[in-house]
């Protein structure tokens, strides 16, 4: 267990590293392709640092769980002034108010080791008490050198026995869930990547298209002025290159916010000037389904964490049956003890003492309350029971639709490339036959429109196919790329 931290500092370390290695700087300006941007999402992102605060938390409570089935040790002490006038009991058997001037002061250690089997608990302890008589300048000593007792709440709720059955399968979700978090951390940064890209691709081609259509409105005023074109063709030339000087105005502004949203999602200053290097093809790769279930059913969270939802309403349920009926707890303790007006007059020939004693409670009249907390708990574990079944359900079913999904999409990235190849070389086709007087008007804004349209299409495609491969990565814990698990989840296994 104490190695979990080190763990995940060893992860961040070579996280690092391979930012590093894979992040270029030139000049001021850094390069990041769709790897490094993501390694350095889950190192550095304000997201990452969030999970990896939620882990530590999940950590240390798992600790602070360990450590009940642990045995301790305390000392405790509560000196005391007494300066007042009380009632006490003469040796006569009468009684008389007297003044009382007493300091009293004592030391306890206990050592004590819970019983999750029973729910009970052990202890061995000793005790030395002083008492200072300052009206009549006495003092005693009271020791117990050895005590060992045993104390326990019968036909109660053992919550160290549910404890046990329920925080270590918390715990390993959380494990779980970390990885997966760092993985769907990827997904969203394939999404700002490609949402960055895709700004950066609408603002060239934005600027394109301007100088398109301005050289085209140049060419139109001449051949306007000895009569070769309409009135009407003009105007319409005219209006492209407005639209398309206000369409470079409009993508620099979403340029402008997109680079601010993906470094302020890297963690990075917003003066920090990015280049990326966008991927021009996808692997060629397809994942098993039934490899996906079973990896999936391995190292998701989400099967540990159903199940812990039942486990929790049956806990809950155990306990509002021991809250119903009859309540007994049992204290059992054996020792020695002595008086003295020294020390070591109290440690001197020690006499054996026993305590034991029976605490029985049982509900007579609490018209219904019990018995409607026990129904409340079944009904709530009926439900947590079918939730549960539904969500494993639904959780398979969803896996399923993602391995569909990303299987098709790397055909979809293959059609949209040669698409949007081919969709350019009709624009430009389209431009030089307008040219050359051979088109019309409308055949260019549609070859333009297409070819605007088939670059979108084509980076969104590709955000879709790397989004798609990071959530099953993330479901999973596996990467099919490269066949191997992935690394952080190992390290934190």
């Amino acid at each position: 267990m104490k190695n979990y931290i080190r763990n995940i500092s060893v992860a961040v370390m070579i996280t690092a590293s391979a930012v590093g290695a894979q992040a270029q700087q030139t000049g001021d300006t850094l390069v990041l392709d769709l790897g490094s941007a993501i390694l350095m999402a889950q190192e550095q992102s304000p997201e990452a640092q969030q999970a990896r605060s939620n882990f530590l938390a999940e950590y240390w409570q798992y600790r602070s769980f360990r450590a009940n089935y642990l045995p301790s040790l305390s000392v405790s002490s509560s000196p005391y002034l007494n300066k007042e006038i009380n009632k006490i009991t003469m040796q006569d058997g009468s009684e008389a108010f007297i003044k009382q001037d007493l300091f009293g002061a004592d030391i306890s250690m206990q050592l004590t080791q819970n019983l999750a089997l029973t729910g009970g608990s052990f202890f061995v302890k000793s005790n030395l008490s002083r008492l200072d008589d300052l009206r009549n300048n006495t003092t005693s000593y009271s020791a117990q050198p050895l005590l060992v007792g045993y104390q326990q709440s019968l036909f109660g709720y053992n919550a160290l026995k549910w404890d046990k059955r329920i925080e270590p399968v918390r715990f390993s979700a959380a494990k779980k869930e970390y990885a997966e978090t760092l993985e769907l951390i990827s997904a969203q940064t394939c999404n700002r990547f490609f949402a960055l890209a895709g700004a950066i691709t609408s603002q060239e081609m934005a600027k394109e298209n301007f100088a398109t259509s301005d050289t085209l409105y140049r060419m139109a005023k001449g051949r306007y002025e000895i009569g070769t074109i309409s009135q009407n063709e003009m105007l319409q030339l005219e209006i492209n290159k407005l639209q398309d000087e206000t369409r470079v105005m409009d993508a620099e502004i979403i340029l402008q916010d997109q680079m601010q949203s993906f470094r302020s999602f890297l963690g990075l200053s917003q003066t920090t000037p990015i280049k990326l290097n966008i991927p021009d093809s996808v692997p060629e790769f397809q994942v098993e389904m039934e490899k996906a279930l079973s990896l999936a059913l391995e190292n998701s969270p989400d099967p540990e964490q159903f199940s812990n939802m039942v486990m929790q309403s049956k806990s809950n349920l155990a306990y509002a049956k021991a809250n119903r009926g009859l309540k007994a707890d049992i204290y059992l303790q054996l020792g020695l003890s002595q008086t003295g007006p020294d020390i070591p007059t109290a440690y001197q020939d020690p006499n054996n003492q026993m305590r034991a004693s029976v605490t029985l409670a049982l509900p007579i009249l609490d018209w219904g309350r019990g018995k409607g907390r026990v129904k409340v708990a079944e009904s709530q574990l009926e439900t947590a029971t079918t939730r549960a079944q539904q969500g494993m359900r639904d959780f398979e079913q969803n896996i399923q639709k993602l391995v569909m999904q990303f299987n098709m999409q790397g055909k979809k990235v293959n059609v949209a490339s040669l698409t949007n190849k081919r969709a350019e070389s009709r624009s430009n086709v389209a431009t030089k036959l307008y040219m050359m007087g051979q088109s019309s008007i409308l055949d260019l804004n549609s070859a333009i429109n297409e070819k605007n349209n088939a670059r979108n299409n084509y980076m969104n495609t590709l955000s879709e196919y790397w989004r798609l491969y990071y959530t099953i990565r993330s479901i999973t814990g596996y990467d099919f790329e490269h066949d191997t698990e992935i690394q952080v989840t190992e390290m934190l296994k």
